[in-house]
């Protein structure tokens, strides 16, 4: 049974998914309850039994969170079912099942991810557009089967297909060709064309100024793939069926998120995926707005918690976003922006003053006011969202052009089709590693520099597959919960058939290994990078004199056979992440684990 609801600050639903396990179940005690009549009871669940049988818990949750700085992440009920919370821009995302507390944490982390990829930091844009809440469940429903069958999505990172130089070159070069010939049909200048191959990246064109893309950003453009797959979805290139998309992407590391792109995606051939990315709208209005929204939610949460010393900063850098927002807006020509803008300026003029006389002379009086006519500068910011965010000119003026485009792209990529698809089964084996190094049975090396990852292709075809996917899964899931909550770093243990060992470190750029002079016992973030970067937050806190930059992490998983000594294993895993290291371009990469 699981489930998961988005409310809004009033405690009304925004979203929800749900199986019909729990369906049932809520309907029985709505109707024990007499919430429901067992005439009006059906497969669907009802908003009003959703508010009425969650608001006590979702209210609770709120007081402790914004009144006393104290909300509580789960609550365990009987049966071993679970209800996780996770907070973001005011609304309450709450996932209900019965897993583990890392995957319920997990699952309701992505969740919140998938949702800003579509709707920003307006969540409410999943009420409003019917479009947008079943997109949302299609990735969500995308991301739970990959999560359980792909090593790269479990682990959050982008695994390349393994091609020769001269494949690299023409695959780039189809791209370049394509890309420079919608560059001269449409107005839109700053476009990325890229390939995935059974989930696994090919190549990657970007047109000249075109922000770089983020390694989250192909992760979520991985699962966008793999949901579409999940429709049986063929195409020809006579009438390539393009899947259209408006999405605010993550960017690289140091720019806001949420930045406004149409996406285009076209399955090409057999479970080959031609991607196209058309960067909209304006960088710094954008990076102005999404902070502006980000400081004006911890004003709502401070204010009612009334401690001036927090208040004041909080204030100052609302107001500091808000004229960059401003600054940002002036050479708009756009008469829907111009009028958004304008009450922006006004309504804020008006409530900085009412919280300024509030941290004056405490007048109750100015801080209720300022709460409320904050809510309709909320809603300027969001018709600005809208404005800024969504180009429907773009998409649907483009679309006949990328038909025409990707016809020829499929024309050019028949050729390698059916190498590409048996390469990307087996993107890389084990077997040239077996006789160097007896007993290892599967690894996974991780460059958490680029999030790219290097590992052996898995079958589940047989028993003994499928046994040993489950210890794989339970390596990966070990040695991050120990990374996460205790800060081990180097980690080798044993249970009756395999010896398992997980190891991070670090280095310079000179490849010089770097020992961390603060050794965290836990992080507030889970390990990965769709939600946050983990592994960006993990060298702040090894390394608090080192720019983040300036330290490369890497990471290794091995599993052997059960015979084999920890000094072997180490020892292996040693001449292992060496020999990787080579394959990968970086000879000089140090294995100083312990």
């Amino acid at each position: 049974m699981n489930c998961l609801l988005i409310f809004d600050h009033l405690n009304d639903v925004v979203h929800k998914k749900y199986n019909e396990e729990f369906a049932n179940h809520i309907n029985v005690l709505a109707v024990e309850q007499g919430l429901l009549s067992k005439d009006s009871v059906s497969s669907q669940v009802y908003n009003n039994v959703v508010i009425q049988t969650f608001s006590p818990i979702v209210t609770s949750h709120r007081i402790m969170n914004c009144q006393f700085g104290n909300s509580y992440r789960f609550i365990k009920c009987e049966d071993d079912l679970m209800m996780y919370f996770e907070e973001y821009m005011g609304y309450l995302f709450v996932f209900i099942g019965k897993n583990s507390e890392e995957y319920m944490r997990k699952f309701t982390n992505i969740s919140v991810t998938i949702v800003r990829y579509l709707c920003g930091p307006d969540i409410y844009r999943l009420k409003e557009h019917e479009e947008k809440a079943i997109l949302a469940n299609k990735l969500i429903d995308s991301w739970i089967a990959m999560e359980s069958n792909d090593q790269a999505i479990h682990v959050e990172a982008v695994e390349q297909l393994v091609v020769n130089p001269d494949l690299t070159s023409a695959t780039i070069q189809i791209l370049r060709d394509s890309v420079e010939k919608l560059t001269s049909q449409i107005d839109c200048k700053k476009i990325h064309a890229l390939i995935l191959v059974h989930n696994k990246f090919l190549s990657l064109y970007s047109s000249q100024n075109a922000r770089e893309l983020s390694a989250s950003d192909m992760i979520f453009l991985t699962i966008m793939c793999h949901s579409i797959e999940l429709q049986n979805t063929t195409t020809t290139s006579d009438d390539p069926q393009v899947f259209s998309y408006q999405v605010l992407l993550s960017g690289p590391e140091g720019d806001p998120k949420c930045l406004p792109h149409v996406v285009h995606i076209i399955p090409v051939l057999n479970a080959i995926n031609l991607i196209y990315l058309f960067e909209i709208g304006n960088l710094t209005v954008a990076a102005s707005l999404y902070e502006t929204f980000c400081h004006f939610h911890t004003m709502q949460q401070v204010q009612i918690q009334r401690e001036k010393e927090i208040m004041h900063p909080a204030l100052e850098n609302l107001d500091l976003a808000n004229r960059k927002l401003n600054d940002s807006l002036k050479k708009n020509k756009n008469s829907a922006i111009e009028n958004s803008h304008k009450q922006i300026v006004k309504k804020w003029e008006i409530i900085k003053k009412k919280y300024q006389d509030y941290l004056k002379n405490d007048s109750e009086e100015s801080l209720l006011r300022a709460e409320t006519l904050g809510l309709g500068f909320l809603e300027n910011l969001k018709e600005i969202l809208g404005f800024t965010s969504v180009d429907e000119s773009v998409l649907n003026s483009s679309v006949d052009y990328i038909k025409e485009v990707s016809s020829g792209v499929i024309e050019k990529l028949e050729t390698y089709e059916e190498f590409l698809n048996v390469k990307s089964i087996n993107n890389f084996s084990l077997g040239s590693y077996l006789e160097e190094f007896p007993g290892l049975v599967h690894f996974l090396y991780i460059d958490r520099n680029t999030h790219r990852i290097t590992t052996p292709s898995l079958e589940f075809s047989t028993e003994e597959q499928l046994f040993n996917k489950k210890k794989i899964w339970f390596m990966m899931d070990f040695g991050r919960k120990y990374l996460h909550k205790a800060g081990v770093m180097q980690l080798i243990w044993k249970d009756t058939k395999f010896s398992y060992a997980y190891f991070i470190w670090f280095e310079d750029s000179n490849g010089t290994p770097l020992k961390p002079t603060v050794f965290p016992e836990q992080l507030s973030s889970l390990p990965g990078i769709l939600c946050e970067d983990f592994y960006k937050k993990l060298k702040e806190k090894c390394f608090p004199k080192m720019q983040p930059s300036k330290v490369r992490c890497y990471e290794l998983f091995c599993l052997h056979i059960g015979l084999v000594t920890a000094s072997v294993v180490l020892e292996q895993n040693r001449r292992l992440a060496a020999t990787i290291s080579e394959i990968r371009g970086h000879p000089f990469l140090a294995t100083d684990f312990l």
